[in-house]
């Protein structure tokens, strides 16, 4: 049991003696008020009785919350719920006076019933109903401390597994996107090979290296949601190399990334997929040589991609609808989980091509572990 779980006697009792103290000199003083000369004995016997009557719902306070938000009372119907609660409280009314007699009895011992009662069964009839109304009322506050602290609690538990589902929403749309390395561009990759196999076969062999180390690379990181940018850049750096082989000269990739974002934590796999994109887009429609440039920079408390290349743009309903957040929906979700309204995600035309824009804050990790390199077991 959490420490929030746990019952609140503890706070109850620390409650019930400020009350009892209280309670005490005010009769202590009212009674010195009424009376020309107060008994010697009478404070202590005032602050045993003032302490016992708010201790007694400090001690049946586990009892009676533990009971009244029950599962067996919670599934009967709210008549019969009513009816058990009228039952309790006049229940603890009796307990709680019965109590409180005993005690009067133990400090009358000497001095006998007040003058003015008859008997001690018509003194302790006048007792309970003098304190009928506070005892119901404290019965009713304990009941409403214990659901209140139910709610909470299910508040607590809801708020926890709300945050743990969208944990796995994310790691599993990870582990989706990590597992895309797009069917495209394997089948190319593999179509390429095939090629190469009869015309350049050192060329087939060193192409199914690189995708080796490239797949090792993804899996090895398999559900980690970030890693510093070096090891981003060092996967990128394999797929570029397996693309480098199959449009030769028709691609060429510039990187200009300042050295102070190298240790910068970036979403897993965030790169690999926007590259890709603008290849698809941006290189293999066109016969001519074309390039892709990626940036980073450090922009006050911002880190700052770019990822350019020389296609043709795209119209401005497409590029809107890009900005709106239509496409690349798994890097868009997963960079507004990780980064909740402090990220930018946009696309735009550029004098010669295409630009896309990743802006998340810069955070770096303080015990980076080493990072893979191909081949590692």
């Amino acid at each position: 049991m959490t420490q929030r779980e746990r019952s609140p006697a503890p706070r109850l009792f620390v409650i019930a003696t400020a009350f009892g103290v209280s309670s005490t000199f005010q009769a202590y003083w009212l009674d010195a008020i009424s009376h020309e000369h107060a008994m010697p004995h009478a404070l202590r016997h005032l602050l045993a009785l003032n302490l016992a009557y708010w201790y007694i719902p400090a001690l049946l306070a586990p009892v009676i919350m533990t009971w009244g938000t029950s599962e067996s009372l919670g599934r009967r119907r709210w008549p019969v719920q009513v009816l058990v609660h009228v039952a309790g409280a006049l229940t603890y009314s009796v307990v709680h006076t019965a109590i409180m007699m005993a005690l009067r009895a133990a400090l009358m011992a000497e001095t006998g019933l007040p003058k003015n009662y008859s008997s001690w069964w018509t003194y302790s009839l006048a007792q309970y109903l003098t304190q009928l109304d506070w005892l119901l009322m404290t019965y009713l506050f304990l009941i409403g401390l214990a659901h209140a602290l139910a709610y909470r609690r299910e508040s607590e538990a809801r708020a926890l597994n709300s945050a743990q589902l969208e944990t796995r929403l994310v790691e599993a749309q990870l582990q989706a996107l990590q597992r895309q390395l797009h069917p495209h561009f394997l089948f190319n990759t593999l179509n390429t090979i095939s090629g190469l196999i009869r015309t350049d076969p050192e060329a087939a062999d060193v192409m199914i290296d690189r995708l080796g180390d490239l797949l090792r690379m993804t899996l090895h990181t398999s559900g980690v949601q970030e890693v510093p940018l070096k090891d981003e850049l060092d996967v990128l750096q394999k797929y570029l190399d397996i693309e480098q082989t199959r449009f030769g000269n028709r691609l060429r990739v510039t990187m200009n990334i300042e050295p102070d974002t190298l240790d910068a934590k970036v979403p897993n796999l965030l790169l690999q997929p926007l590259v890709e994109n603008a290849i698809r887009h941006g290189i293999a429609p066109n016969a001519r040589p074309g390039w892709i440039a990626i940036d980073s920079e450090l922009t006050g408390s911002q880190l700052t991609i770019h990822i350019r290349d020389s296609g043709n743009g795209l119209p401005p309903d497409r590029l809107m609808a890009l900005n709106r957040g239509v496409g690349l929906e798994n890097t868009r979700g997963r960079l507004e989980h990780l980064y909740p309204s402090a990220f930018q995600f946009t696309f735009s035309n550029i004098e010669r091509g295409f630009c896309v824009t990743v802006r998340i804050p810069f955070q770096v990790e303080h015990a980076t572990a080493e990072p893979m390199r191909a081949g590692a077991a």
